[in-house]
């Protein structure tokens, strides 16, 4: 039998075991990425190889930043090593996510791409699964 005046029913849920109402926000002064973001753009990216995704989340980024499709691209400032990262700008180059415009001694001005119709962006979709 369970005690009527148990306290620990009464007392109010901790930070994490309150259910939040919305996801959590920047604070004013941290970087955020400006969306809406299209999935169907964000899906054909995560298909594709290496850090295509990444690197095509810093130009949605820098196109936030900007409010401009066409941004110029600094590889050098990502996280990854930067062939690393110029392999992801080809594969959303070949992905038809991107266009760039490649200048010498100029960061690669990339324009954002809407994403093509259909599962064919990216590497074929794999067979769905009862879960998933």
């Amino acid at each position: 039998m369970s005690d009527p005046f148990d306290l620990s029913k009464l007392r109010e849920p901790s930070e994490f075991e309150r259910p939040r109402a919305r996801p959590p926000r920047h604070r004013p002064w941290e970087k955020f990425l400006k969306g809406p973001v299209p999935w169907r753009w964000i899906e054909a990216a995560a298909r594709l190889p290496g850090q295509a995704l990444a690197v095509g989340l810093v130009a949605w980024y820098e196109a936030g930043c900007r409010k401009c499709a066409a941004v110029p691209l600094n590889l050098s400032r990502l996280v990854v090593p930067r062939r690393t990262a110029h392999r992801g700008l080809c594969a959303l180059e070949r992905a038809g996510l991107v266009s760039v415009d490649r200048r010498k001694g100029r960061p690669p001005v990339v324009t954002l791409l809407p994403a093509p119709a259909g599962p064919s962006a990216g590497a074929p979709e794999r067979a769905r699964t009862r879960n998933g």
